[in-house]
């Protein structure tokens, strides 16, 4: 009879687990490296415990995962502070680890317990956290993981339809937001005065999470700096860029829309013009820049959110502003014709609007001629679409036609 001298290992709980992560990950403070002379190792049994973390969270490929110690796991990670270590020493990090990092982020971001997703209350009251995965783009060597990490924060559905009002507040001189609606200070409890009291409040606490995640992000400061990133002479950390910025105005067009909107209002009462187009203004710098796939992509996603139903009042007040009609004729001149057909999809609603103010007539009457002939010669050529096109295009020439001889008649 064979035995053994040795006792198996004992599988360690998921508190054990994160403590060994969370002691590990702080183990790479760079006076304690010094110290022990083993950043190496402290490296190496970092991106162990990551391995064991994963095979915990979603299973080895042979045994599925214990979801009690899933949740358990979520639990104790937002409990120890795990999430702010996995941010704050991602930069240390090596390239298994950091993915394996990331895959574990995905995973726990979605994890419920108890019809609460513990991980995103935790961002909710961490929001710095979203400005440093921003800012992580200008490090190329985890520009993508950063990415990653911040389109699995915003990819959330709303998981009710209800409006919720937001307490839009101005920001502070360091960009970030100054209150959030229905948190009290130390308080995790969600107000239901502007819901229906029906709703669960898990549901509730969910939603409002979701949205606070991205109205954050609209507000913050470090929103701006996408203008530049997408711009980056890396591609791929422009295209990473890019993607991130297109889920952010378009994954939840409803409250983009809501958070512009109520800051154009805003504005207006204040008079306060540049701060009120200051989202489009830099949005035209993308427009008119000299990378041909930052044209074509900006002037995409564009298109895609400002036809949204949801934003049909930013549209409304889009097509107000005689400069952002220049910019689109500009675009219908650009040597590609992809980018004068996706230009022609904006300009179409300046010309079509019923209301347009005197401004813009008198733009589209003074370059009637410019602009017929760049029309004439623009055709979509893709059958079926080609004769929608054309519809559209006979439509737009007959108003820009009218508008000419009616300004000739009343100078």
């Amino acid at each position: 009879m064979s035995f053994s001298f040795f006792k198996a290992l004992r599988p360690k709980t998921p508190q054990e687990v994160v403590k060994t992560i969370k002691d590990s990950l702080m183990a790479l403070d760079t006076k304690t490296v010094v110290e022990v002379k083993a950043l190496e190792k402290a490296l190496e049994e970092v991106e162990k415990n990551f391995v064991t973390l994963r095979c915990m969270l979603c299973g080895d490929g042979e045994v599925e995962p214990n979801m009690d110690q899933v949740s358990q796991l979520a639990l104790e990670v937002c409990k120890e502070d795990v999430p702010a270590l996995m941010i704050q020493k991602l930069p240390n990090l090596g390239w298994e680890a950091r993915k394996d990092l990331v895959h574990c982020w995905s995973i726990l971001l979605k994890q419920k317990v108890d019809s609460r997703y513990c991980s995103v209350e935790y961002i909710e009251n961490h929001f710095e956290f979203l400005d440093f995965l921003v800012v992580c783009y200008d490090n190329k060597e985890i520009a993508l993981n950063c990415g990653l990490m911040l389109r699995e924060c915003i990819k959330f559905p709303t998981l009710a339809n209800k409006r919720f009002e937001f307490s839009l507040t101005a920001q502070n001189v360091n960009g970030s937001c100054e209150c959030f609606p229905g948190k009290e200070e130390n308080n995790n409890s969600l107000s239901l005065s502007s819901c229906d009291q029906g709703l669960s409040v898990s549901i509730l606490t969910i939603t409002q999470s979701l949205k606070w995640l991205l109205q954050y992000i609209l507000e913050s400061a470090s929103f701006e700096l996408f203008f530049k990133f997408v711009e980056s002479p890396n591609f791929d950390v422009a295209s990473d860029a890019f993607s991130t910025f297109k889920d952010l105005l378009t994954k939840h067009c409803t409250v983009v829309a809501e958070y512009l909107t109520a800051h154009y209002d805003e504005c207006l009462l204040a008079n306060l013009k540049a701060l009120l187009s200051q989202f489009f203004d830099l949005y035209e710098k993308l427009l008119t820049s000299s990378n041909y796939v930052t044209r074509r992509q900006s002037l995409k996603l564009l298109s895609e959110f400002l036809l949204e139903p949801p934003s049909s009042h930013i549209m409304k007040r889009y097509i107000l502003e005689v400069r952002y009609l220049k910019v689109m004729m500009t675009l219908l001149k650009d040597s590609s014709k992809n980018i004068q057909i996706a230009a022609f999809d904006i300009f179409k609603v300046f010309v079509a609007n019923p209301s347009k103010p005197r401004e813009v007539k008198m733009i589209l009457a003074k370059n009637h001629e410019k602009l017929l002939e760049l029309l004439l010669n623009l055709s979509a050529g893709k059958g079926a679409e080609d004769e929608e096109f054309e519809d559209e295009k006979e439509l737009i020439i007959k108003e820009i036609d009218r508008l000419s001889r009616l300004s000739n008649h009343h100078p």
